[in-house]
């Protein structure tokens, strides 16, 4: 990708007068595909739609063409991809149950007749781009064919020949030495195809997710995402769990990711049946700080106008997509069941989330920005992401309130319009969460 292996210099800001210098401490080089240089977004069949298959009893539901046709359609007319959701994903259960006479992989021909190739030119005609699922083992999770080592190389080329432009590979029924040898070959493989394909690795979940099973440096030269922790389910409680496990484990994973190297806490389930209105705005913050790909599970053909302003939130989105692409932490866990959460963005701005865990009632909550390790004498134009409500001439000693709904959140986009008088330097820390401090 031509970003340096150790440490990059890049030039901020001319603010007051100052030039402001970001010193980033990067990661090794990601996949050389120049591909998700930003997160990743698009719809994905999975939780929504699982392994449905029973297109005779339920037509509109079942995984087959029809399905992904109309997804393409509802992306392409409802202003999703002017807003960057780009992706039409297939998951497991598209396939054959048997390979072809050559050894190919083929689609179910009831369920897709016309073949992956006229599907994905279908994506393409409406300025989409098509993922497909495949399997790191014997069988897909689902039971279906799956690539074992002597078939990457083949399945890579199929593909690429259908056009597809992501690859999501599992990894259920392989052991781990086949892992280590089978996702690094893949990468290999669709390389050497000549089609720029998004590659997207379960390997860490496999594994555990932490060191020293996963060795994130490998990994960001292998994939350009990787599902680290469990699926998600439809539910507030799978929400909350996925956010723990990202927070508890914020150093090893924060500085994993970058552009064109993804952590993936899975997808959005806004716009299905498990989250209220509150615990959608929340997932939809919290993903977006955590700089996670924005891949929506549900069914746009009926979402209704609450989740998709949620999904289609166009500051929420400019944040997510932030070129810098630097994954936020958690800064605050109070008592008090709050939690602040903070990305550094591009031209010395900030996103700020204030999460409650509470179930009781909205919560009036006090902090200043020198508490969240703001620079002193620093002055702030404020942005709620959700309202849109402008605060002018925040300074970072002004104390402050903001009212936190049970299981909401309140998102601030921060930036500055005047700085302190000193020209200074700050290192993205990569070590515990008390040296993380806006970039500027």
């Amino acid at each position: 990708l031509g970003a340096p292996a150790a440490v990059g210099t890049m030039g901020a800001a001319v603010l007051n007068g100052l030039v402001l210098t970001l010193t980033l401490a990067m990661p090794a080089l990601a996949l050389e595909n120049g591909l998700a240089l930003t997160p990743p977004m698009g719809w994905l069949a999975w939780e929504r739609f699982r392994c449905n298959v029973d297109c005779r009893a339920d037509p509109r539901n079942c995984i087959s063409e029809t399905l992904f046709f109309e997804m393409a359609d509802r992306l392409a007319e409802d202003g999703w991809r002017e807003l960057g959701y780009k992706y039409i994903n297939i998951d497991d259960c598209w396939s054959a149950k048997q390979r072809d006479a050559a050894g190919r992989l083929v689609p179910d021909p009831k369920r897709f007749p016309r073949g992956i190739k006229v599907l994905a030119d279908y994506v393409h005609a409406r300025g989409l781009k098509l993922g497909i699922y495949g399997d790191l083992g014997t069988l897909t999770c689902g039971g279906y064919p799956g690539t074992t080592l002597d078939r990457v190389k083949q399945d890579a080329q199929t593909f690429a020949e259908w056009g597809v432009d992501m690859l999501k590979l599992d990894g259920c029924y392989s052991s781990g030495e086949e892992q280590a040898e089978g996702y690094p070959e893949m990468a290999r493989a669709l390389n050497a195809t000549g089609r720029p394909i998004v590659y997207s690795c379960s390997w860490p979940a496999y594994q555990g997710g932490l060191p020293p099973k996963v060795n994130y440096t490998v990994l960001a030269e292998v994939c350009n995402l990787w599902r680290n922790y469990d699926d998600i389910q439809d539910s507030w409680d799978s929400v909350l769990s996925i956010l723990d496990w990202f927070s508890a484990n914020q150093d090893v994973l924060q500085p994993a990711a970058g552009p064109g190297h993804w952590n993936d806490p899975d997808m959005l389930i806004i716009g299905n049946f498990g989250l209220s209105y509150e615990q959608s705005r929340s997932q939809m913050a919290l993903w977006t700080v955590m700089a996670a790909p924005l891949l929506m599970s549900t069914d746009l053909r009926t979402i209704s106008p609450s989740a998709k302003e949620i999904l289609q939130n166009r500051l929420m989105i400019q944040i997510n997509q932030d070129p810098l692409g630097i994954q936020g932490r958690r800064i605050v866990k109070e008592k008090s069941h709050i939690e602040v959460f903070l990305r550094p963005l591009s031209q010395a701005a900030s996103a700020l989330v204030f999460f409650s865990r509470r179930t009781d009632m909205p919560f009036l909550y006090t902090t200043s920005l020198a508490k969240l390790h703001f620079p002193e004498d620093a002055v702030y134009e404020v942005r709620d992401v959700y309202s849109g409500k402008i605060i002018s001439g925040l300074k970072t000693g002004d104390s402050f309130s903001v009212v936190i709904n049970p299981s909401g959140v309140v998102m601030w986009y921060l930036y500055p319009v005047a700085l302190p008088a000193q020209p200074w330097h700050i290192v993205r820390q990569e070590a515990p969460g008390e040296g993380f401090y806006p970039v500027l």
